[in-house]
Formats: C-alpha cells, structure tokens, sequence
C-alpha cells in the first residue's frame, strides 16, 4: 500500500493543511482510493494517426468506437496530458555509447550527434502527449451503519480489518471488469490499453499536482515505473 503524500512526495510545508483538498486517500494495488470510498482506475492508452487511414478505415474506426460508447454502462473520463519530453536519459545513453566505441570516427559521430539532440531540446519546447481513460467504481455505502456497529468493530479491530480488506478485494475485481471492458472495447478500433500499477500512478499524480516541478524533480521511488506510450 503506498500513500499519495508521503514523505518523498509531500513538500516540508504546510503538507498537513493541504492535504484535505486533495480528494485521493491512497494508492493501492495501481487503484487509487478516495476519500469517499469510490475507487478508479486509470488505463495508458495508445494513439492512431486517424488522418493517414484510408476513408474505409476512418468509417470503421468510426463505427467501432461508436459501439464502444454504446456499450458503455457507466461514466469513464478521457484524459489528455502534456509533457515536455525529457531527453536526459537519451543523453546519457549516447554518452555511455561515445565513451566506450573504440572508433574514433564513429565516437566523432556520436559526440555531434549528441550535441544536435541536446540544443534542439533546449532551443524548442518537445512535447509528448499521453491519454488515459479513468475508469471509476463507486461502491454502495452502508449508511446503516450505527453505534453498535461501530461498538462491534472497536471490539474486534483485527475482524474489523480483514471485512475491509475483503470488501476492498471485491470491489477492485469488479472495477477491473470494468478495465477488461473498456480494454477489449476500444481494442477494436486498434487503439491499445495498459492499466497504471501503483508506481506509474503515483507518478501521473505528483506531475498533475506539481506540474512545474515535475520535470526537475528526482523521485527515486518511481525510478522503475514505466510510464511511456506504445509503439
């Protein structure tokens, strides 16, 4: 289970009085819990270049996508980020390859190759688009709930915890019937889908809640998370 604001991810101040604006509870499991109980989850999704297919294929993509919302039993959003694209990494791989060839002539090559990279990024801002769909589940709450309820789960905290562990399993697995649908529907339009884990949705958050720092920021903790679009 990993918390939204963690140490790591939560500025030193002022971190406890904004944090109730914040509607995100927690991520687990790649499912990010609200504060309301509602669950969602949020699904990588690739892109079509739509204006290079032939009329026949814009008509059944068309088509295709048309019966994907038709079939649609409950709300999703579309979401569409923009990011300047970090070229550091690259960079770092050309200068792995520029120390260690043996050919002067190919090392030469690479340097200025490296070089072109590095001041077109600086010169123009390159960004790289991504698209996800949120898809949510709002599970029915129990709003029966009284004293002697809550007298019962003070009593036995330990049965109290395993009930919401098991009430949360429950309701992941209908949420990701709902992730299957949306997978297998939009497939159809050739468009390819990948659920976030935990990390790449942490990731996705700290950049909508700190766009500005983001891209200057070193988080270690989502060194491994692989957050790119599809080929």
């Amino acid at each position: 289970m990993e918390k939204l604001h963690s140490k790591e991810l939560s500025s030193s101040g002022g971190g406890d009085s904004t944090q109730k604006y914040v509607d995100v509870a927690e991520v687990r499991d790649g499912v990010i819990i609200l504060k309301n109980g509602s669950l969602r989850a949020i699904v990588l999704m690739s892109s079509i270049n739509f204006e290079l297919k032939s009329t026949q294929e814009q008509d059944a993509i068309t088509l295709q996508y048309q019966n994907f919302l038709n079939s649609l039993s409950f709300p999703v959003q579309i979401l569409v980020s923009s990011r300047k694209l970090n070229i550091n990494p690259y960079l770092k791989i050309l200068d792995e390859r520029e120390r260690h060839t043996g050919n002067d002539l190919m090392r030469l090559q690479i340097a200025e190759y490296r070089a072109f990279v590095k001041n077109l990024t600086e010169i123009t801002n390159i960004m790289s688009k991504y698209f996800y769909v949120i898809v949510p589940f709002s599970p029915v709450e129990n709003k029966e709930t009284g004293f002697f309820a809550r007298m019962m789960n003070a009593l036995h905290p330990t049965q109290a915890i395993v009930a919401k562990r098991e009430q949360f399993e429950t309701n992941k697995n209908q949420l990701l019937q709902r992730v299957d649908h949306i997978l297998d529907g939009i497939g159809a339009t050739g468009v390819r889908g990948q659920m976030l884990d935990t990390e790449e949705v942490l990731e996705l958050l700290y950049n909508c809640y700190n766009p500005s720092l983001f891209a200057n920021t070193d988080i270690s903790d989502l060194s491994a998370a692989n957050l790119r679009g599809f080929g």
